[in-house]
């Protein structure tokens, strides 16, 4: 159930998040870029609000794992979202140049969507001791199961709705 919600969640979430970063790359205005860009800042708080709520329910954190789990927890979702943003900055950039897309460009997009997964690996590396210290080691272990299952379905549908790159 718990994933069925999340999926459904996830999906209406990037669809108008990849919808909206598109319609962005069309749009000249700056008042509708400042609404989009306030549109997907909204879309973003709600998918975290929905993980936060999917972990809290497939934890089975105690009352003593709970209030040292939940700031290590915040603090590792803050440092994945500054790697969120330049996710977003570069679908962004993706987006405005599809029509134009030179090798170069394509390149330089590809390194840098590159770049920001090894940022999210590496960022995981670093919290695994940190999470292991205020829970146990299979708590650690399903934490970042449950956190690549999720970041995998919300990728995999912005995969799913991103134009390929035409040769």
């Amino acid at each position: 159930m718990i994933r069925k919600y999340l999926l459904s969640m996830s999906m209406a979430a990037i669809v108008i998040l990849t919808n909206v970063s598109v319609n962005h790359a069309q749009a000249q205005a700056t008042s509708a870029q400042s609404s989009v860009d306030q549109d997907i800042a909204l879309l973003r708080k709600d998918i975290r609000s929905d993980k936060k709520q999917i972990i809290a329910a497939n934890m089975q954190l105690t009352d003593a794992e709970a209030p040292k789990f939940w700031p290590v927890y915040d603090q590792y979702t803050a440092e994945l979202a500054k790697i969120n943003d330049a996710k977003l900055a570069a679908m962004k950039d993706y987006a405005a140049n599809y029509s134009t897309l030179t090798d170069d460009k394509a390149l330089a997009l590809t390194r840098q969507i590159i770049g920001i997964e090894e940022s999210v690996g590496q960022l995981r590396m670093k919290y695994v001791p940190i999470f292991s210290k205020v829970i146990s080691g299979k708590k650690t272990g399903l934490f970042f199961q449950l956190d690549r299952q999720l970041t995998g379905l919300v990728d995999l549908q912005v995969a799913s709705e991103v134009p390929l790159i035409e040769p």
